[in-house]
């Protein structure tokens, strides 16, 4: 793995968790709260692959889980970012075939997120966990995600493939 690749995904990662925790987790929103930090995953596993996106989701799930003012248990957030990497690394041969490929992959994250957080607060028995309270937040939390999808799925991309271009195919 290339040093500047991996720089470049540090940095995104590092950014966004700065921005989601000190701005847009301040904004009246109704619902969930936008997160950028899920939305920059997603583009980090369709920039480079599914071991890409599976390493910088567990990278950005614990730090998540770690910064402040984390109230639930170290790893959830790293087990579910890291599934969500992985899968829409899985998704990257699909997005040069469509430009709503990864529109559609950031929306299908952010619903699986939500639930797959919730569930593994049941598993564990966390109190904050109630599934009306899932069930209202599930639709603003795709709707989030979607709507910073372009920006920040196009930057992302633009950035990795910027500092490591892919080879050019001759077929």
């Amino acid at each position: 793995m290339k040093t500047s690749r991996v720089l470049v995904a540090a940095a995104v990662v590092v950014a966004a968790l700065a921005v989601q925790l000190s701005f847009l987790a301040r904004l009246p929103l109704p619902g969930a709260t936008p997160d950028l930090v899920l939305v920059c995953v997603v583009a980090l596993g369709l920039a480079r692959g599914p071991g890409f996106g599976l390493v910088a989701g567990f990278v950005a799930g614990i730090s998540t889980d770690l910064a402040p003012p984390a109230d639930h248990a170290v790893g959830r957030w790293a087990f579910v970012l890291s599934l969500v990497g992985y899968a829409a690394g899985l998704a990257r041969s699909e997005t040069r075939r469509s430009a709503f490929v990864p529109v559609i992959v950031v929306a299908i994250a952010a619903a699986a997120s939500v639930l797959m957080y919730a569930a593994l607060g049941l598993l564990v028995d966390d109190p904050a966990i109630n599934w009306p309270v899932v069930a209202e937040l599930l639709p603003t939390a795709v709707l989030y995600a979607v709507v910073l999808s372009p920006f920040v799925v196009s930057a992302v991309l633009a950035m990795i493939h910027r500092v490591e271009p892919e080879p050019v195919s001759r077929s």
